[in-house]
C-alpha cells in the first residue's frame, strides 16, 4: 500500500503525473550539486564534520501557507539537508531546528508522516518512477516506489511498498528517541542521517551507470500532521495542489565529477 499526504480539510486527490515531469522541469525548480566523497560519513549526526562540510547545503523553505490551507499552522521549522555520494550509494543528512515535536510510529511503512518527519523523494531516471523515503525523527521509515504509468518497458519489480529485505539496507541514524510522547513543546534540534545503497535503486531500475554528470529529479520535505502545529514544507516549491507526490515539481540533483 502506498500513502499520499493530504491536508485533512482539503481532501486533495493525488495523481502521479510523471509525464509532465519528463517533458519539462518547472522554471522555479532549484538545482543541487551532489558532491562525491572519498570518505563515508560516520552516520553520527555530526553536521559540521569535515566530511559533511564539503557538501552543499539546501533548505526546506516553501511551506504551505496557513491562510490558504485550513488546519495548517504557521510553524515553519528551519530544515536543512546535505547529500554526498560514493561508489556505494547516497548519504543524506537532515538538520532540523524544530518545536512541537511528537513521534509515535515505530513500524516499518507505518504512518511516519504524521510524526515530526523528513522526507526525500527521488526519481533517478527521467522515464521511470520515483522513490519516497519518509523517516520520522525516531528513525522509523516508510519506503515506496511509484512507477511511471506511461512506462512500457520491462520492470524488475512492481511498484508499491519496498519489501523489508531491501529497505533494511538503508542505514539510519536518528538523534531523537524512537518515540517522543507527550509532545515536546520547547525548541529542539534533531538529526536524521542515512545511507541508501545504489543497489536498492537498481533492484527496480537496473544499472544506473556512471553517476558523475547525471541529473536526477528530487524533492526534500519537512512534515508533521499529528501534533499541535501541523506543517508541510518543501525544498522545490509545489506550485499547485497540496501533495508531496508531485514529481512535476521536483528539483534537480546534479552529480558532480570526481
Amino acid at each position: 500500500m502506498t500513502y499520499n499526504h493530504r491536508i485533512p480539510l482539503l481532501l486533495v486527490l493525488v495523481s502521479f503525473s510523471l509525464v509532465a515531469s519528463i517533458a519539462s522541469v518547472s522554471e522555479d525548480a532549484p538545482e543541487y550539486v551532489v558532491k562525491p566523497t572519498s570518505t563515508a560519513p560516520e552516520l553520527a549526526g555530526r553536521w559540521d564534520s569535515p566530511v559533511w562540510e564539503q557538501a552543499n547545503t539546501l533548505e526546506v523553505m516553501h511551506f504551505f501557507p496557513a491562510e490558504q490551507h485550513p488546519g495548517v499552522s504557521d510553524h515553519k521549522p528551519e530544515t536543512k539537508a546535505r547529500v554526498l555520494y560514493d561508489d556505494k550509494g547516497l548519504y543524506i543528512h537532515f538538520l532540523v531546528h524544530d518545536q512541537y515535536v511528537r513521534c509515535i510510529e515505530t513500524e516499518y511503512h507505518g504512518k511516519v508522516w504524521e510524526d515530526a518527519a523528513v522526507e526525500f523523494f527521488v526519481q533517478p531516471k527521467a522515464d521511470r518512477g520515483y522513490f519516497n523515503f519518509e523517516i520520522n525523527c525516531g528513525g522509523t521509515m516508510l519506503l515506496s516506489y511509484h512507477e511511471n504509468p506511461e512506462y512500457t518497458g520491462p520492470s524488475l519489480r512492481e511498484g508499491g511498498s519496498v519489501p523489508w529485505d531491501l529497505a533494511k539496507e538503508v542505514i539510519i541514524y536518528h538523534s531523537m528517541p524512537e518515540t517522543v510522547e507527550p509532545e515536546i513543546t520547547e525548541p529542539v534540534t534533531w538529526h536524521i542521517e542515512y545511507f541508501i545503497p545504489f543497489a536498492l535503486f537498481e533492484a527496480y531500475l537496473g544499472p544506473l551507470g556512471e553517476l558523475p554528470g547525471q541529473q536526477w529529479r528530487a524533492n526534500f520535505y519537512k512534515i508533521a500532521t499529528n501534533n499541535s502545529h501541523n506543517h508541510y514544507g518543501a525544498w522545490s516549491p509545489i506550485l499547485e495542489g497540496a501533495s508531496f507526490h508531485a514529481p512535476q515539481f521536483f528539483g534537480v540533483l546534479k552529480f558532480g565529477e570526481e
